[in-house]
Parts: structure tokens; sequence; C-alpha cells
């Protein structure tokens, strides 16, 4: 299945499937899952980065495990709103995980989503040790929520 425009999305993902959310970093990829009506986006867990091969087969037993029909990737585009370089290494990533399996994938716009979902965790007093401990994987959750909030059909 190729990459699919979000609002295509929803279309593309079999009934009781559910979306999983990815923030990719450098170091990290933080994850997040739907409920299976594809409401409701939760923080799920880190993947701390390794060789390509080690990250596509945790991230294919959690597909597994969760019953996952599609998946989400924040997109880093520039505050501009342009591609850079780390933006063309996600998309290569994105590539590269759909020659393992074949799921439609939606980019979603992750601009400042981290800033985001850290002045909140500041804002509920938490510490700088326990930000780092969930913020790539609740940045995961914010980024799968915008899109579910933005496909979801009225009604």
């Amino acid at each position: 299945m190729p990459l699919v425009d979000p609002g295509e999305l929803r279309a593309a993902v079999p009934a009781g499937k559910r979306l999983l959310g990815l923030d990719v970093g450098t170091k990290t990829i933080g994850l997040a899952l739907s409920d299976t009506r594809l409401i409701i986006a939760s923080p799920l867990q880190t993947i701390r980065r390794q060789r390509f091969r080690d990250d596509a087969a945790a991230l294919l037993l959690l597909i597994d495990k969760h019953d996952v029909g599609g998946l989400v990737i924040g997109l880093p585009l520039t505050l501009a709103g342009r591609d850079g370089p780390r933006t063309q290494s996600v998309r290569q990533f994105a590539r590269n995980l759909l020659a393992w399996r074949d799921l439609p994938i939606a980019f979603w716009d992750e601009r400042l989503s981290t800033a985001a979902v850290t002045r909140e965790m500041i804002a509920n007093d938490m510490t700088r040790a326990r930000r780092a401990a969930i913020v790539d994987k609740v940045a995961a959750a914010y980024i799968l929520q915008g899109l579910l909030d933005a496909t979801l059909a009225p009604g």
C-alpha cells in the first residue's frame, strides 16, 4: 500500500484495526496507539533507535500484537512548512518500512509537538527526569490525536 493522504487513511484501515502513531527521532521512536474506533490516541512506549532492521522488527512485533492497520508518522517540517534534512530522513524511514510491511501510512505535520507536550508537562510540575522518560511517546500521541481529530467524520 502506498503512502496515503491523511484524509484517506481511515478508509484504508480495515474496520476494527488500530492506528499506530510514530514520532521518529534520531535516538528514539515514540509510539502511540489509537482505539479500534479511531477516536482516541494513547501513549504506548518508546523504542531506542538501533539499526533500521532492529527498529523495523520491534515495530512489526507491536503492529501484530496490537492489531494495527495503519501508521501515522509525524513529519518534522521546518517552521516555514518546508522539507528539511530531518523530513527527508523520516520519509525514507517510511519507505523502508513499507518494504517490510504493506500498511497504509500517512504523514502528519509534527511541528512543535514535542515543545507543546513539554510545556504541558512543565505546567503540571512534572520532573525533568519524568518528562525525559515519556516525552517521545506523549508527542506520538499528540501527533496521532491531531490526525484523528482532523479526519473524524462529522456526526
